[in-house]
């Protein structure tokens, strides 16, 4: 875990000036403040970037102090350190359950100043059967590139942890994006980017479709292998969602071994990578002398099946073919897809993208070599050579902050 420093700020902000000890930290600071605000479409205190930069140059060594000597403006940051924070949250309160990674530069908790503007922050969204450590690795690694942004993991409703927290239904794409919207509200959070895989990714649709606020203009909307219609299962060899879901449903509630589940989902003709993913999903029960006594599913498995039935149906071209100003979408096709692309499918997204160029909205079609549906795990690096696209503005502050550390 990242180390953090409590750093004391003058009780006049036009007095940041002393944090400085030279022009050229000064010239620094300005230029960072400068990328930052055409990136962000608002002004930083000068306070904040001082506290950013002086942390990050120099190391701060943490200081406890007392409530009473706490200066006007207190801020706590992360230190550089090429480490990141990471917040995980299983609250029964919250809507969903979910994991906050941030980037070292990231200002993580103002005490007393609420003026300081928000860190940009993406949201990361799996696929059915998923659960957001799906995401955990990818996400650290963006969070090292980008350390100015922040990544937002959930767990959707019936999924992982979440599945504890009980849901009205029904069970379904619309409902599943209405979780996320009430929980970037209940955070106070303002998405630049949101990214769904599969299921998620038209989640990432429904939420833009159902809520102009909290969502933030410039918006960009990364759609991996899934188109906004309905689904198309691919051929013969092919892991059906659906049937796989339909099969564990018939399983025992009580299981003896992951192997067990690995064997029986292989023997009906399923792909093994996806039998051994699908058992992380077990948790324990019990314990005798340190060994479990069986294991459980960690999901819903009859709230999943009413999800992936509305995945199926789901039709949401209309906000694609009308998409809001200052939103940009960007769908994604693995090259060894899980499921058919139709002609159609790809004739829409291009008018789409004709449509979108007025306006300020914007629609475009991408494709990741080497990769089947589970693209993040298939092809890390492709997808995040693609991605990073939509957080390249802060990768011009960040090295005007790495070409001014002391060699």
């Amino acid at each position: 875990m990242a180390a953090f420093t409590s750093l004391g700020m003058a009780s006049n902000p036009c007095e940041c000036r002393s944090w400085v000890p030279n022009a050229r930290l000064a010239t620094g600071i300005s230029k960072v403040a400068a990328i930052e605000r055409s990136n962000f479409h608002r002004s930083l205190r000068p306070c904040e970037l001082a506290a950013r930069y002086v942390g990050q140059t120099f190391g701060i060594i943490s200081k406890r102090i007392s409530s009473a000597a706490l200066p006007r403006f207190f801020i706590q940051m992360s230190l550089v350190d090429d480490k990141v924070f990471q917040q995980n949250v299983a609250d029964k309160s919250a809507v969903l359950t979910y994991e906050l990674i941030q980037g070292s530069l990231v200002r993580w908790n103002s005490v007393v100043d609420k003026s300081v503007p928000d860190p940009p922050t993406a949201v990361f969204i799996h696929g059915i059967l998923g659960c957001r450590k799906n995401w955990g690795s990818f996400a650290r690694r963006l969070s090292q590139e980008f350390p100015m942004w922040q990544f937002l993991l959930v767990d959707l409703r019936c999924h992982a942890d979440s599945a504890s927290i009980k849901k009205r239904g029904p069970h379904s794409v619309a409902s599943a994006a209405l979780d996320v919207l009430q929980l970037v509200r209940q955070l106070r959070i303002i998405p630049r980017v949101l990214v769904g895989h599969s299921f998620g990714g038209k989640v990432a649709l429904s939420m833009v479709d159902q809520a102009a606020k909290p969502l933030a203009r410039p918006l960009r909307v990364w759609i991996l292998d899934a188109t906004p219609g309905k689904v198309r299962p691919g051929g013969d060899g092919n892991d059906h969602p659906g049937e796989l879901i339909a099969f564990l449903q018939r399983l025992p509630k009580k299981i003896s071994s992951k192997q067990e589940v690995v064997s029986a989902i292989v023997q009906q003709g399923f792909s093994r990578d996806v039998a051994q993913w699908v058992a992380t999903n077990l948790r324990p029960i019990g314990n005798s002398n340190s060994r479990p006594l069986g294991f459980s599913w960690n999901f819903d498995l009859n709230g999943i099946a009413d999800m992936y039935t509305s995945y199926e149906t789901t039709n949401i071209w209309g906000i694609v073919e009308n998409v809001p100003r200052g939103v940009h979408m960007n769908f994604l096709k693995a090259e060894r897809s899980l499921h058919r692309w139709a002609l159609e499918d790809l004739q829409r997204i291009h008018a789409a993208e004709e449509l979108a160029s007025d306006e300020g909205a914007g629609v475009q079609m991408h494709v990741l070599e080497d990769a089947g549906h589970w693209v993040h795990a298939d092809n890390p690096d492709g997808l995040f050579k693609i991605l990073s696209k939509s957080f390249k503005c802060t990768v011009a502050a960040n090295k005007v902050l790495r070409g001014l550390r002391p060699q």
